[in-house]
């Protein structure tokens, strides 16, 4: 595959993006750092899974308030789907690692169920494109059956749902991984289907009820393949080169065309994310998890000692 060629004059320029990637990571890590030893300092450690409980809901606050006074949400986001972050006081007691990830980087599967919805034609159309894709590709047993179940549980209904998850049904759709997980495996299950098991779906969907678009600039090298009808190897070494070019201009001389899906993708970043913080409290391991929205973090869900 051809390469697009820099001249000579651009290589103080990536040097000054490098370091400036760079700088974002320090400031974020330090940012977070100050506030969360700050107040390590003050709380009292313990295993039980209430006091660990209190601890996440504090750490969370502390979070999103250190999201909320980043101006510049591409650069905070952008640093950290690239560069998890962790925290660690010095005497090891005080430990916690910061994921996240984009919300619109994939087709919301939300989108099975707007066959009937006139202004998201091209959202369902594209969503069962990826869909027949997949059940092609790994030969599903009943991909109609899977799809009804889906389609279902987008429609806010809970028979497919395990009770521990039911109340994310109830926040219109399939809004997390692990409620979608509960509705694969009934259906894997109900069929005798484990191939669906072996099904990357989180190369391909993403799970919330709002996401209207997809962030094609964080999409993973297999969905951008599908969006528009590339080789998958010619994607994914554009994909690992460090110095690639935009992927409007990689889509549009490879053969592809990258207006055709204007509709569902967009140019501008969403500030739409996803994050999980793991952290220790007493000899235990615990989990929490949340997603931020346009400056408003909601859907807290905490996970007990792991």
């Amino acid at each position: 595959m051809d390469k697009t060629t820099f001249p000579s004059t651009t290589v103080a320029q990536r040097r000054g993006f490098a370091l400036m990637v760079t700088f974002s990571v320090l400031l974020v890590i330090i940012a977070l750092t100050m506030v969360l030893l700050s107040y390590f300092k003050e709380v009292q450690h313990d295993s039980a899974d209430t006091t660990a409980m209190i601890q996440a809901d504090v750490y969370y606050a502390d979070i999103t308030s250190v999201f909320d006074k980043f101006k510049k949400k591409k650069t905070l986001f952008s640093t950290l789907y690239r560069f998890p972050v962790p925290l660690r006081s010095p005497d090891g007691r005080f430990q916690m690692m910061l994921r996240c990830q984009p919300l619109s980087n994939g087709v919301n599967v939300n989108w099975l169920a707007m066959e009937n919805n006139s202004g998201m034609q091209a959202q369902y159309s594209f969503a069962q494109t990826v869909f027949d894709t997949l059940a092609q590709e790994y030969t599903l047993e009943d991909p109609t059956r899977l799809q009804e179940m889906l389609v279902d549980a987008s429609g806010g209904k809970e028979k497919f749902v395990k009770k521990e998850y039911s109340r994310l049904s109830q926040k219109n759709g399939i809004i997390s991984y692990q409620q979608f997980a509960q509705i694969v495996s009934r259906y894997q299950l109900e069929v005798d289907d484990p191939v669906v098991s072996r099904v990357p779906w989180k190369k391909y969907f993403t799970f919330s009820s709002k996401a209207t678009q997809i962030d094609a600039e964080y999409a993973s090298p297999e969905l951008i393949a599908v969006l528009f009808d590339l080789d998958l190897q010619s994607v994914r070494d554009w994909y690992s080169d460090p110095e690639k070019g935009s992927l409007k201009s990689f889509v549009n001389n490879n053969g592809g065309n990258y207006t055709s899906q204007a509709k569902i993708i967009v140019e501008k970043f969403l500030e739409e994310s996803e994050c999980t913080v793991s952290f220790k409290s007493g000899k235990r391991q615990y989990k929490f998890r949340f997603k931020y929205i346009q400056g408003e973090a909601k859907h807290f869900e905490f996970y007990g000692k792991r």
